[in-house]
């Protein structure tokens, strides 16, 4: 491939990607909370992202256990004060809180809307010819080593 190409396909796929919303899976916490705006603010690629979980509604809804929060984070207050939590007890929930099924469920169900299925159909048939020229190859390396002995 060209290195002309190869510039192309990377300018295609940046344009496709920057078209994507971000989404953010992270902790209910306040630095898990600010991802989202320094996201923004550093890379200047996306005028937002979405957390797409773990979020105060989660939370409440699995009923997930809180754990003693980052006590001198400067955040915090705020924080505290936009979920109506207690300011000087610095809480926060970790997104492995989820049972792993669910929480496989809800990354899917986040990211499924974007999903390219054509994009996806080519590379999961180029990933099974790799495996069976793999397959071939090693079967060949084998018979030939079975040979020499």
């Amino acid at each position: 491939m060209s290195q002309q190409l190869k510039k192309t396909k990377l300018s295609e796929n940046s344009a496709r990607t920057l078209m994507t919303p971000r989404r953010n899976i992270g902790d209910f916490d306040c630095s898990g909370e600010d991802i989202e705006r320094d996201w923004v603010e550093r890379t200047g690629y996306w005028s937002s992202v979405t957390r797409a979980l773990l979020t105060h509604e989660q939370v409440r809804a699995y009923g997930l256990p809180a754990t003693e929060g980052k006590r001198d984070d400067p955040r915090w207050p705020a924080f505290a004060r936009r979920y109506g939590f207690d300011v000087e007890h610095p809480v926060q929930w970790e997104v492995e809180a989820l049972e792993p099924d669910e929480l496989r469920r809800l990354v899917l169900a986040a990211v499924d809307p974007y999903i390219d299925r054509d994009v996806l159909a080519r590379q999961i048939a180029r990933e099974e010819q790799q495996r069976r020229a793999l397959a071939e190859f090693a079967g060949r390396r084998d018979a030939e080593s079975g040979e020499q002995s």
